[in-house]
């Protein structure tokens, strides 16, 4: 009898698992712009930004676990990859492709992996009643958890992901085809999405509620100090960067417009500074290309021998890229 009951509870937390929110069973909140790194570009510190941008955040990990030699080594298949007509040199927009690949591979297996998790006739689209009833069932009467905690806040979730899977639904229907799905998952990649993105930052930043994001609410959503420490020069910096480039109109608020602007920047992309910076770093000759000697001659600012996840790459068809 114990046996059974011990089934019985390991049953129901597995369905509670599945169950739970997309919030909570991976980071399902809007990032505020397309960065390509968690971390800060200095390369006079290190080449973790290079990395991350280079080959993806993920894939960016396992080169930890990789000699200088092995690195330089899977480094020069990639650079085969890269180079998208075989003339023996790599340009800026060969990088840039490459970069807007890796990303876009990180992209479509995310939602393979969520459309496999919800569409549940199989039929390659995604209803709404069929992503509630998975992520919520417990919310909305299927199965009833008199303990659940937080229910109004699941409450107000669920409320959430319908605004936004509305959004993402083109025609309307409540049926979410694979690109409307991608646009729900990853709704900062779709200009048409956009609306929705500022709406989710200032839910997610604007703590007293006046629709609007001050420099404190700012600072507090990336930063949350120790008792007695000293404020570190980076939150300094953020601070001034609120000042000077943020709250655009000087008014000590970013409102939508500012808030748009900061995640969705028109004035530059990341992605092409990237790949003209590994150009122009590696360009000996200075002749706008590279040749594959010139990337392995800086192959730490590329992979390094501390940063990536490639091995498991390599072995992928790369016939899209």
């Amino acid at each position: 009898m114990r046996a059974l009951l011990v089934l019985l509870v390991l049953g129901i937390c597995a369905y509670w698992v599945a169950c739970v929110p997309t919030q909570d069973k991976r980071d399902h909140r809007i990032h505020h712009s397309k960065d390509l790194s968690d971390h800060t570009h200095d390369d006079s510190t290190d080449f973790q930004y290079d990395h991350e941008a280079f080959l993806g955040k993920e894939e960016a990990k396992t080169f930890d676990q990789l000699t200088p030699e092995e690195s330089q080594e899977r480094l020069g298949k990639i650079v085969d990859k890269i180079d998208s007509n075989n003339d023996s040199y790599v340009t800026a927009p060969e990088i840039l492709a490459w970069m807007k690949f890796v990303h876009r591979r990180f992209v479509f297996e995310d939602v393979d992996k969520q459309v496999l998790l919800y569409d549940k006739n199989h039929d390659g689209s995604v209803s709404w009643e069929e992503y509630s009833k998975q992520t919520y069932s417990h919310l909305i009467g299927e199965v009833e958890f008199y303990d659940v905690v937080d229910k109004e806040k699941y409450r107000k979730m669920m409320k959430r992901d319908e605004r936004r899977f509305k959004q993402a639904d083109k025609d309307g229907d409540l049926i979410a085809t694979r690109e409307e799905f991608t646009a729900f998952l990853h709704p900062e990649e779709f200009d048409y999405m956009q609306d929705v993105v500022v709406t989710e930052t200032i839910e997610d930043i604007d703590k007293n509620g006046d629709g609007s994001v001050d420099v404190h609410e700012y600072i507090a959503d990336m930063y949350t100090p120790e008792a007695d420490e000293p404020e570190p020069d980076w939150v300094k910096t953020e601070r001034q960067q609120f000042k000077d480039h943020r709250d655009l109109n000087k008014d000590g608020k970013m409102d939508r417009s500012e808030i748009s602007h900061w995640i969705h920047p028109q004035d530059y992309d990341h992605a092409d500074l990237e790949a003209k910076h590994l150009l122009y770093e590696s360009d000996k000759d200075k002749d706008d290309k590279l040749t594959k000697k010139e990337i392995l001659d800086n192959w730490n600012m590329f992979v390094g021998s501390q940063a990536t996840n490639y091995g498991e790459d390599l072995t992928r068809r790369h016939d899209e890229f």
